[in-house]
């Protein structure tokens, strides 16, 4: 069986991590990191590629929103799947995911640990059950050189507990006012916090937390490449980390 050749977009924390991994995994093979702030080209990675007889078969996006353009462009055109990991997304961004998605096999996720979409599960079946006398809160924490707040696994709990749209979305609290019919997230920034989500019901006399603490990035690498082994061979579509994990 062929190795799956992986190219990565993004030469930062992340994909230093994920390069280190590929290589080290058995039955993954790393054409190589493409850092766009280097002025480097998934296009120019292929033609290197091509030139020692090999093809990418999957691109991983560890990158920053900038780079969706080369990403969509290059993985449409060539006909590689993608497996999108970049958080701090717009509407305008995951409407080009949903286009790309309907020429190549793309998994897009938030959070690709195990742990996190089992905690997505277990919070979206257990929200119902406490909802009508429980209070929701949501609590996340990264290293101090995260951009984005709230985190996009934070965004992605909320959806999961709020998955009709019944509540309210509030980001921080200042000043004086009541409590409404709402689900608030806090984000904290500091030293090198891999990430820590909490969701918390808070009712009268008890309280419920639902907690997932990453000890390194490495989780989140080999979710990755459980993903780009499923959007190799998977059918022209959009996916997420459930449908691998949950089928």
């Amino acid at each position: 069986m062929e190795n799956i050749r992986i190219a990565i977009l993004g030469g930062g924390a992340m994909g230093k991590v994920l390069s280190q991994m590929t290589e080290e995994k058995e039955g993954y093979e790393l054409i190589g990191v493409v850092e766009p702030l280097n002025g480097e080209t998934l296009e120019a990675l292929d033609e290197a590629a091509k030139a020692d007889g090999k093809d990418i078969d999957v691109v991983i996006d560890f990158s920053h929103p900038a780079n969706l353009d080369m990403l969509c462009g290059y993985c449409e055109a060539n006909g590689v799947s993608a497996v999108i990991a970049t958080t701090g997304l717009e509407a305008s961004h995951l409407a080009k995911i949903d286009e790309l998605a309907g020429k190549v096999p793309v998994v897009f996720s938030a959070n690709y640990s195990l742990g996190v979409n089992v905690m997505k599960r277990v919070i979206a079946e257990i929200t119902p059950i406490l909802e009508d006398a429980f209070d929701i809160e949501i609590v996340e924490m990264h290293h101090n050189k995260k951009l984005d707040a709230p985190s996009g696994t934070a965004k992605m709990l909320l959806a999961a507990a709020d998955g009709e749209g019944k509540y309210d979305h509030v980001y921080g609290r200042e000043g004086m006012r009541k409590r409404g019919h709402e689900i608030a997230v806090h984000t904290l920034r500091g030293g090198t916090v891999a990430g820590e989500h909490t969701v918390i019901y808070a009712g009268e006399d008890e309280i419920i937390e639902v907690k997932h603490r990453a000890g390194s990035k490495k989780i989140f690498a080999a979710g990755a490449l459980k993903a780009a082994a499923f959007a190799k061979d998977a059918e022209v579509g959009y996916y997420t980390m459930e449908d691998i994990l949950f089928g």
